[in-house]
């Protein structure tokens, strides 16, 4: 009459070995929970006759309330669904095949798989004498709804962005990729928190061997708990104390439907509105979203803003420092009489005036950000107007210095990724401390260094400064235009 349907949806694999090998059953898991307030338990007789006994565990909070009792409690006691008199392993197939109203119904045979359940927000029923279990979907719906996004600003494209619900993730980018070609896969990640990580990616678009890396590096992560995406940026990347960024950050689902789309393989995380993607070049975090909205000439245009944005943000200062110390010569007459009628009163040097502005800058920016928004607003005008015009007053620093250093920091604003402008910041520092010991040859020594550090990295296969070293035609118009993306087309054949 029944199938047997205890082979039907495996449990997610966790990659671990068993972490609770005793025999399962309601006391046994009653004690892995001891301690735990919210952890609850309840008898139950199947039918509310003497038919078989079953515990009915969940996790308070995680579980929806309403769920539990229209949806499992009330049919268990039922007797017309559950009649008398039928034994454990009858009444186990009956519950799998529909006697419980849930569109999830999985057979659990161990401790693990039961804590596991529980700690993902399922209740589960625990039949005493057969040592087995079902375990049934319940999750509560408190969630944050989903809002525009805060970090990346959408003027022509879509208004939703990324919650901390995995679940509801994957429904934005399906949403997006109506296709059954976008192949989603769950791994356990974290020894504590177990945390779900979905891996994504558009079968015949991604490259097999870049989706088994991924698998591979998240197979081979050991962790405690996973809260935040710089446990795996550290695990998948290739050079983890590189300050450059190698994986794309986004909290757009549109944004991330389109790296996957190009071919890259994507991850979200349970708890995390965040979505990383990969295989990037340096190129791919100068490309704004907003440019797919615009003429390919505007996108271009724009593009190349960013980058001269992006020499001025991190050479400006470097290129003053180093030749007001060393190359007075290079600067024109009036503008050098300007300079030095400023800092005749002035008892600092440029250097100290630079890296001291260079400092303030940044300590600004911090406070900006871990200050509630009226405050941190209100600390922002402040440094910006009162402090840094009575500094001048004062005869502290030079104008010049702080004109310097202003436009320095307004152009790295303009670049796309905060993890890049993050990087520049650092390399801009360093760049002016060359500049102190050895002018505009300590600057130039320091930018080989760097170019010679960002063509050493890779990024599972794809070279860091693509599309200027992959050997292809026309590297600037794909660089300003396009950008270098790898992907495979149905069939499996690669192209760029």
């Amino acid at each position: 009459m029944y199938t047997n349907p205890f082979e039907a949806a495996p449990a997610l694999h966790t990659r671990r070995a068993p972490r609770y090998p005793c025999l399962l059953s309601a006391r046994a898991v009653a004690d892995i929970f001891t301690g735990c307030a919210d952890f609850q338990t309840r008898p139950l007789r199947l039918g509310l006759e003497a038919g078989s006994s079953i515990t009915i565990c969940w996790i308070e909070g995680l579980v929806s309330a309403q769920t539990l009792n229209e949806d499992v409690i009330r049919p268990l006691t039922t007797l017309a669904r559950l009649p008398e008199g039928e034994n454990e392993r009858r009444s186990l197939l009956r519950i799998l095949a529909g006697a419980v109203y849930n569109c999830s119904a999985r057979y659990r045979e161990t401790t693990d798989e039961v804590v596991e359940d529980l700690t993902h927000g399922c209740c589960v029923l625990l039949f005493e004498h057969s040592c087995r279990a079902v375990s049934f979907e319940a999750r509560s719906e408190v969630r944050r709804a989903i809002s525009e996004p805060t970090l990346e600003k959408s003027i022509k494209g879509a208004k939703d962005a990324f919650v901390e619900t995995l679940r509801v993730n994957t429904a934005l980018v399906r949403r997006r990729l109506c296709t059954p070609r976008l192949k989603i896969a769950e791994v356990l990640v974290g020894r504590s928190s177990a945390t779900k990580v979905a891996l994504l990616y558009l079968e015949g678009a991604a490259d097999s061997g870049t989706v088994a890396e991924f698998e591979q590096r998240l197979g081979a992560l050991d962790s405690d708990a996973l809260l935040a995406t710089g446990i795996l940026e550290k695990s998948l990347t290739d050079a983890p104390r590189s300050p450059f960024p190698q994986l794309l950050h986004t909290e757009r689902p549109d944004r991330f439907a389109q790296y996957l789309a190009e071919g890259r393989v994507g991850l979200l995380v349970d708890g995390l509105p965040i979505a990383l993607a990969g295989p990037v070049c340096f190129a791919d975090f100068m490309r704004d979203s907003g440019d797919a909205t615009g003429s390919a000439l505007v996108s271009g245009a724009l593009t190349l803003l960013r980058w001269l944005a992006l020499g001025l943000s991190m050479l400006l200062p470097a290129l003053y420092v180093a030749i007001a110390l060393y190359h007075q010569e290079m600067i024109p007459t009036r503008l050098l009489l300007s300079i030095i009628e400023a800092k005749q009163r002035v008892p600092f040097s440029t250097a100290l005036e630079v890296i001291g502005m260079l400092l303030s800058f940044e300590l600004l920016q911090e406070a900006g950000l871990h200050l509630p928004n009226p405050i941190g607003d209100t600390v922002s005008i402040i440094g910006a107007l009162i402090v840094g015009q009575s500094a001048v007053e004062a005869r502290i620093v030079s104008p010049i210095a702080i004109i310097v250093v202003a436009f320095a920091g307004i152009a790295g604003y303009t670049l796309p990724s905060q993890d890049l402008g993050a990087a520049v910041r650092l390399a801009r520092l360093g760049l002016v401390l060359a500049a102190v010991a050895a002018g505009l040859f300590g600057v130039g020594a320091a930018l080989c260094l760097l170019l010679l550090h960002l063509a050493r990295l890779d990024s599972f296969g794809l070279d860091y400064t693509a599309p200027l070293s992959d050997g292809e035609a026309r590297p600037l118009t794909r660089l300003l235009l396009h950008g270098p993306r790898r992907e495979a087309d149905p069939e499996g054949r690669e192209g760029p």
